[in-house]
């Protein structure tokens, strides 16, 4: 006997929805709309606060800034920088830090920005990741005053504190730089070339970058002149240091490549020959150097040409007329020629030069001949 069909559980009825009222459907469309606002208005903040803003010039133009980094917070730090008018509005700029990052990056010290810098560049330098950078050529000759007030121009770092890195015992004793206890300096070993460096460097690492290239270039000459440099340590118990404070007299008298030699073996001549006394070797240029690093009475009247009262003045260490040998220091940035020159000076038996137009001198064996030249209408 079949089962009984079963009966189909009858579904109970759904109570038919009521159609929306018009309120109902006005809000949902209010809350579309509502949404889609603040999407836009999210879009806009943040296309603002991250593409726009950031690119944004800042509000001055392009005076230099020194300021001071400390442990700071995006609100501190906004509030300093809209004080020493660098941002515009403190509170966007705190904000866009928080967005970014934060105030964790920021190299602690001195740095030295522009007014005109964009927010980013700003926290670029800031943070020193080397946003900007400046071409800086560094002639043959020039001092370190010299070089300080290019790199001070072109903001790179201020020229008060490229000068102390210069005379920082413990940054010339790891780069291993000949200098005086006494007088510390890098003078002689920032080596005069072109160099591509960040705005706002440490000056601490432009001063390692040059005395590194000098380093290189040094090194190059050394292995091509041995027995030069072994003739004058021999002959004059020289070193390295010594070599440099020649080689930057060169560079200070010679204007023209092949005379940088026969400029070298002058000097040389006077301190090798027993029957030259006393050692003095008269360059105008060590005197006028001992006047930007002293204040000896005879400097009063040095401004900017050595006169007979710069030369002669016994307090200035750097007079090579009033002491005799070498200066205490280096007086210039010398190049590659004017090392070279000292490295392998021209074999000849001049004791004196003096200056005879186009950048080229006479050269003379004795003192008759020499103030012959000095005053070539003497005997007419």
């Amino acid at each position: 006997m079949s089962p009984a069909p079963r009966k189909r559980a009858r579904k109970k009825a759904q109570p038919a929805k009521p159609p929306p009222t018009d309120d109902a459907a006005n809000a949902s469309k209010l809350l579309r709309w509502t949404l889609v606002v603040l999407g836009l208005m999210l879009a806009t903040t943040a296309l603002l606060l991250f593409v726009v803003y950031p690119t944004t010039p800042g509000p001055g133009r392009g005076t230099a800034v020194e300021i001071e980094m400390r442990e700071t917070t995006p609100d501190a730090l906004a509030a300093q920088l809209a004080g020493l008018g660098l941002v515009d509005n403190a509170r966007i700029f705190a904000w866009y830090v928080r967005l970014t990052g934060g105030t964790g990056s920021i190299v602690k010290g001195a740095h030295y920005v522009t007014d005109d810098a964009s927010p980013r560049e700003l926290m670029h330098r800031l943070e020193r990741r080397g946003a900007s950078h400046a071409k800086i050529v560094i002639p043959e000759g020039w001092t370190r005053f010299d070089i300080s007030k290019r790199l001070d121009a072109l903001h790179v770092c201020t020229a008060r504190a490229f000068l102390d890195a210069t005379e920082d015992p413990a940054l010339l004793g790891s780069l291993r730089v000949p200098f005086d206890a006494a007088q510390p300096s890098a003078e002689g070993f920032l080596f005069p070339a072109t160099y591509e460096l960040d705005l706002d460097s440490d000056p601490r690492e432009v001063v390692r970058t040059m005395v590194k290239q000098f380093d290189k270039r040094y090194a190059a000459l050394e292995e091509r002149h041995e027995t030069g440099i072994k003739d004058l340590e021999d002959s004059l118990h020289w070193s390295k240091r010594q070599i440099v404070i020649l080689a930057s007299m060169v560079e200070k008298e010679a204007a023209v490549d092949d005379e940088r030699p026969i400029v070298a073996s002058v000097f040389l001549n006077r301190l090798r020959d027993p029957s030259f006394t006393p050692k003095r070797l008269q360059c105008d240029p060590t005197a006028a150097y001992g006047c930007l690093v002293g204040t000896s009475p005879g400097c009063a009247s040095f401004h900017g040409k050595v006169t007979h009262e710069v030369n002669a003045d016994p307090d200035n260490a750097y007079s090579t007329y009033s002491h005799d040998g070498l200066p205490p220091g280096p007086i210039s940035n010398p190049g590659a020629r004017s090392i070279e020159a000292v490295m392998s000076p021209a074999l000849n038996h001049y004791f004196y030069f003096v200056a005879k137009g186009g950048g080229r001198h006479t050269f003379s064996e004795t003192l008759s001949a020499h103030n012959a030249a000095v005053h070539p209408d003497a005997g007419m």
